[in-house]
């Protein structure tokens, strides 16, 4: 099983990798299809209109998540790695105002959002709670091509016929390239480590330099955790509203602030480090909130998690080098592939286990990783950080990604380090696997009510007066 490090992680636009940067890339995906023979156009025929419908999950919330624009977006031929947010708003204006997207390479098509883009809430689709379909019309309005896309967590966007074809195998879902490798359990993991002496980092890098030469690897780890930094840094820049209505304030700046205060004037705070986990992953969370460019890992909504780890790592480690940074992301990427290929990274699947959970049960293996922790510290770091968040849901307040998601974040830092912790002043013995803990999380999930799983029908969400 071979989930690539930038499978993982994707450099893309808020508020949600699920539902904003899917449905974008499955609009990107409709296009190409339109374009290309491999589909059975009638003799004649000229697609001169397009329409989109959005299901499950994605009707629910996605009004809040930005799904709409995105799918907009997404016709116009933007790509959430390429978009430019300062631009979003003027190109989705100008297809409203217009009725029409030409997206490069194209002609002309008849798309007005009122009409065209449907919220379907009561009509779910049998793949996904992630649910899409997209239309390509004539001029009489006959219907010739439709097809049907999921998106399936962490950006990932597959087919009807694609889903079906990794459900059956799960493998189908990889590349199907041939690496040293090929670990799809934990077990499997620790096992190839011990019988070739390498850490997890090494093996992932071994597979990953399969398919690219290591200055190609090296340079793609960089720019993520460039992209991760620079997205901290426009969090403690900015303050104000955030966009939706919820009229949650910015806080990052503001807690930055007073902890550069008390960092120049020498005063004791037992809780130092906490505070700055919370304000770093705080930071990301706002900005993916408004929309900003953030970095899944694995998914936006659980963005701010490993990027606050790795700036406690740079601030409180004095060993801590760019080399760490990428043997961090390499470690971090080996866990979250296991989870999703035996799980879900998921929140409309399995809850917020699966976003914030996963994330910080990878943070927590990156740490041990470059705090020098064994194979065995390293995954048992991974299963305590996500054993406990196994039963969390995702119950966003007005289906925004900002409640309790931001502050989620920051206590999913606070966990992987303090299970990293835990894990390196242990020999690596523990009681639960991590593929034990990672299969709770799967039954967890398919157990759950539909109403805490990205809907905003139960919990917060139905709870919290909006104001």
């Amino acid at each position: 099983m071979f989930l690539s490090v930038f499978d993982v992680f994707k450099i893309g636009v808020g508020p949600s990798s699920s539902h904003t940067m899917g449905p974008m890339t499955a609009a990107n995906r409709f296009l190409d299809l339109i374009a290309s023979d491999s589909w059975p156009r009638p003799a004649g025929a000229a697609v001169t209109a397009l329409k989109a419908s959005l299901h499950g999950s994605l009707a629910y919330t996605g009004i809040g998540h930005g799904t709409g624009r995105a799918v907009i977006l997404g016709l116009t031929g933007e790509a959430p790695d390429k978009i430019d947010p300062d631009r979003m708003d003027a190109a989705v204006a100008a297809v409203e105002a217009s009725g029409t997207v030409q997206p490069p390479g194209h002609p002309l098509y008849h798309f007005q959002p009122q009409t065209d883009l449907v919220f379907d809430k009561k009509t779910p689709l049998p793949g996904h709670a992630n649910g899409m379909s997209f239309s390509a019309l004539d001029r009489d309005g006959r219907v010739l091509l439709k097809t049907i896309y999921y998106s399936i967590g962490g950006g990932f966007v597959v087919t009807d016929t694609e889903l079906a074809a990794m459900q059956n195998n799960k493998n189908a879902g990889s590349s199907g390239t041939r690496v040293p490798y090929p670990f799809a359990s934990a077990r499997q993991m620790l096992d190839m480590a011990r019988a070739s002496g390498l850490t997890i980092a090494q093996m992932k890098r071994a597979n990953e330099e399969a398919v690219m030469t290591p200055d190609e690897l090296d340079a793609g780890l960089d720019r993520i955790w460039d992209a991760m930094n620079s997205c901290i840094d426009r969090g403690l820049r900015y303050e104000g509203i955030l966009p939706g209505g919820l009229k949650v304030r910015r806080r990052a700046r503001s807690i930055h602030d007073k902890l550069q205060e008390e960092w120049r004037s020498n005063r004791i705070n037992p809780l130092l480090a906490n505070d700055w986990l919370s304000v770093y992953a705080m930071a990301v969370n706002e900005e993916n909130a408004a929309g900003g460019k953030v970095v899944t890992a694995p998914t936006n909504g659980a963005a701010g998690v490993m990027p606050a780890s790795i700036r406690y790592y740079l601030h409180f480690h004095p060993d801590a080098d760019q080399e760490g940074i990428r043997d961090y992301l390499l470690t971090a990427a080996a866990i979250g592939g296991i989870i999703k290929h035996n799980a879900s990274i998921s929140g409309a699947e399995v809850g917020c286990q699966g976003e914030v959970g996963s994330a910080s049960a990878m943070a927590a293996a990156g740490l041990a990783a470059v705090m020098g922790g064994s194979p065995e510290q390293i995954e048992n770091a991974a299963e305590i950080a996500l054993e406990h968040h196994l039963g969390m849901t995702c119950d966003p307040v007005a289906g925004l990604v900002q409640v309790p998601c931001i502050e989620r974040n920051a206590l999913g830092a606070v966990k992987a380090v303090t299970a990293a912790s835990l894990a390196l002043k242990g020999d690596g013995v523990h009681f639960v696997p991590l593929d034990a803990c990672i299969e709770t999380m799967r039954q967890t999930g398919r157990d759950m009510s539909e109403k805490y799983k990205e809907t905003s029908l139960g919990g917060l969400a139905v709870n919290v007066v909006e104001c």
